[in-house]
């Protein structure tokens, strides 16, 4: 349940278990990537060799570091490119939690498993979502990613998309049939993710594709409870308005 006296912000947290810092991973040195690989299904043969293991390990680390040309250089060898840290985490979810779209993409067109989750649940989808990147999640949801998938704490990609703000993400998962009205964890929707945070621009677009103002979570709080109580103006003018254009 979402604490009352703090609300939205911290009763959920704002990507997976921990705030801000998911974004910059959470595995801290090697040794968790190498371990990572472990992970990873076993080679036809029956069993991932110690060379293997290696280069696999050091296509995660080349991810977590940011480094493009060791990437395709781990790829050029061999690295299988679903590789997973101890955590789940993939290689391409790795890339996208740093907003790297370009290795995000490298990894893409190696093969990369789109649905693949961290142990958390986390998908590429959603850390795309979270960090606003529109082409990546434009060529993930053309891969096959699936966009109603949640983690662990009852969260999806419109979800994370619409608490940062991210309209055009917001806008481009509508358009995959994502219900503007679904009632996430908490009994809380997109819309209210947006007018917790302040984004009038993705209250709006949620607005026009169908979203009730009418709905409350389960402490009994509307979007407009959440934008009043911290003072988005912006975003109570918003609903205000919605709310009076609403049939009674």
């Amino acid at each position: 349940m979402i604490d009352r006296n703090r609300g939205i912000r911290s009763g959920i947290g704002r990507f997976a278990a921990t705030p801000r810092r998911v974004r910059n991973g959470i595995a801290s040195n090697a040794a968790a990537l190498v371990l990572g690989a472990l992970l990873l299904a076993p080679s036809p043969a029956g069993a991932v060799t110690d060379a293997e293991l290696a280069t696999n390990a050091r296509l995660l680390l080349s991810v977590r570091n940011e480094d493009s040309s060791g990437v395709a250089r781990a790829l050029h060898d061999g690295a299988a490119v679903n590789s997973r840290t101890r955590l789940g985490e993939s290689g391409l979810l790795l890339a996208l939690k740093r907003n790297r779209a370009d290795i995000a993409q490298a990894l893409l067109a190696a093969g990369a498993d789109v649905n693949l989750p961290a142990i958390n649940g986390i998908t590429p989808l959603m850390a795309a979502a979270y960090g606003g990147q529109v082409e990546v999640t434009r060529a993930l949801l053309a891969r096959g990613a699936d966009p109603a998938a949640t983690d662990r704490l009852g969260k999806n990609a419109i979800t994370y998309a619409a608490g940062e703000g991210h309209t055009d993400v917001v806008r481009l998962l509508l358009t995959k049939g994502i219900d503007p009205n679904a009632v996430y964890r908490n009994d809380l929707t997109a819309l209210m993710w947006a007018a917790g945070y302040g984004h009038a621009d993705t209250a709006r677009v949620l607005i026009e594709a169908g979203a009730r103002v009418d709905l409350v979570d389960n402490r009994g709080k509307s979007a407009l409870d959440m934008a009043r109580e911290f003072k988005h103006a912006d975003t109570v003018e918003v609903l205000e308005h919605a709310r009076r254009a609403t049939p009674h």
